[in-house]
């Protein structure tokens, strides 16, 4: 038996040496920075609009505006393992979208320049406390962890070994200052990635290397004034605004020239790009959706041509004909994007942002 014991040690070193979640020491995330908020007079840290909206903008933008969609923790650590403890605030199930993207937590790493996905923290319940990775090599690294795409965080603590130092980043990396900021719909607020890094917005703040403002609100991207308003506030590099899955022809033309006055009259200068309703596999077989989507993705010209003959040089136009390319195999149900809908979202979207952001 003790031969036995000898052997499996020697043969087996990495199952004989794996760290457990409990064995780590544990840091609270609110020492140290969050990327992606527009906003800092959030009445809770891990939020996305002000607390002086909770009376103003409508219960479900409220209520969604508590998902963290969009926001991370940058850090730096030694450790050669890391985990998470966290908390949700709603425990958010669904039937066509994963826990990991859901209410999960999303590790990258700075390599050579670029963020390279790690692995996720998958929940395994309203708190879960999880290694994220281990037996990593020796040596000071760069780290991004992104938060819950729909649900909210009442409490986020990251898992170091005991003799390693965790503390904010040396390098500005997405940088920060003049954000890109992202309106609209389940889509933008990432529905239904696999996780958090696959949102689109994501994607893109990656491929940019610039920190974003996720401000998509499920089902509820309907040209609420009170959000344009909060918008202006932020000294954005451009506006995208992809909001025409929640919204009906006849709500744009009642809405939508008003939106984009309320953000020029702050930015006047600030490029806004206008996004049309992504071409919906089943609306080739659904007439009415087909023809909803037409209607919109005309009256949005329409609403842009006009936009230009006021004057206005910097709103530009992004159609839907290549958005989530042609295969039809882009999404989990005819609507919301998989990773392979978002990554072909964010290339089609890339080239127009590269322009705006400096």
């Amino acid at each position: 038996m003790r031969h036995l014991l000898i052997f499996l040690i020697v043969v087996f070193p990495l199952a004989a040496m794996a760290i457990t979640a409990d064995s780590l020491k544990y840091v609270d995330a609110s020492t140290l920075p969050v990327i992606g908020k527009g906003f800092e007079d959030t009445q809770n840290r891990y939020e996305r609009l002000p607390a002086t909206l909770q009376d103003v903008t409508r219960p479900p933008v409220w209520n969604l505006s508590k998902n963290c969609s969009g926001l991370a923790i940058r850090f730096r650590t030694n450790s050669t393992a890391i985990g998470a403890k966290w908390e949700v605030t709603g425990d958010v199930v669904m039937n066509h979208f994963t826990m990991t993207g859901i209410k999960g937590l999303d590790l990258y790493c700075l390599e050579n320049g670029k963020w390279q996905f790690v692995n996720s923290a998958r929940p395994t319940g309203k708190t879960s406390q999880v290694v994220i990775i281990q037996n990593m090599p020796e040596g000071e690294k760069e780290y991004m962890l992104y938060l819950p795409l729909y649900d909210g965080l009442a409490q986020l603590e990251i898992g170091v070994l005991p003799s390693a130092e965790i503390k904010a980043p040396e390098v500005n990396s997405p940088q920060t200052g003049k954000p890109v900021v992202f309106y609209g719909t389940s889509i933008t607020q990432g529905g239904c990635a696999s996780r958090a890094g696959m949102a689109y917005p994501n994607i893109l703040s990656r491929m940019l290397d610039r920190e974003i403002i996720n401000l998509g609100f499920s089902g509820n991207g309907k040209l609420d004034y009170e959000v344009a308003e909060a918008m202006a506030t932020i000294d954005a590099s451009c506006f995208v605004i992809d909001c025409l899955p929640n919204v009906t022809a006849d709500l744009m033309k009642e809405k939508y020239d008003r939106f984009l006055e309320i953000i020029r009259e702050k930015k006047p200068e600030t490029p806004i790009i206008m996004v049309e309703n992504i071409l919906y596999p089943h609306m080739y077989f659904d007439q009415n959706v087909h023809q909803a989507v037409v209607d919109k993705n005309i009256a949005l010209k329409q609403i842009f041509d006009a936009q230009e003959k006021k004057g206005d040089r910097n709103v530009y136009y992004v159609k839907a004909d290549d958005l989530i390319g042609h295969s039809q195999e882009a999404t989990v149900d005819g609507v919301h994007l998989t990773d392979f809908g978002f990554v072909q979202m964010a290339d089609q979207l890339y080239p127009v942002l590269k322009k705006h952001v400096k």
